[in-house]
């Protein structure tokens, strides 16, 4: 399967039959390239992904000051050191799961709800870990 099935047939996916989507999706290398993508993915800048990069090896960094995805500011709330990052902005937030060879990463807005978005990126995280990947 290729990069974009996963990020199409597994992230941007109806949620558990509700019709509801997230907003956006994508998988990327572990160095912040873009693997697969969904149309709506925003463009971030390379010092945002150095921060995401950061915080996998060195949980807590981001607290201070926040995530930033394409100059949009996002809370950072818990997640598991080394493995997930969770953040919240207004009624959205963002989801990033940590694998063996990637990153996946899943923005959702009301009306999905902070779970629904980390279970459809962290299972497919899950997935691919069992995989090698």
């Amino acid at each position: 399967m290729s990069w974009q099935a996963y990020v199409d047939e597994h992230l941007m996916c109806d949620i558990e039959g509700t019709g509801q989507h997230l907003t956006s999706a994508a998988i990327l290398g572990l160095d912040g390239t873009v693997w697969a993508q969904s149309a709506k993915f925003p463009q971030f800048k390379p010092e945002e992904m150095k921060g995401i990069i950061k915080e996998f090896d060195e949980a807590g960094t981001l607290a201070p000051t926040g995530m930033f995805i394409a100059g949009a500011k996002y809370m950072v709330l818990q997640g598991e050191p080394g493995a997930v990052i969770r953040g919240k902005k207004g009624a959205g937030g963002i989801c990033i799961k940590k694998t063996g060879q990637a990153m996946i990463m899943g923005i959702y807005d009301e009306p999905v709800a902070p779970g629904q978005c980390n279970m459809v990126v962290e299972r497919l995280g899950d997935y691919l870990l069992e995989q090698g990947m």
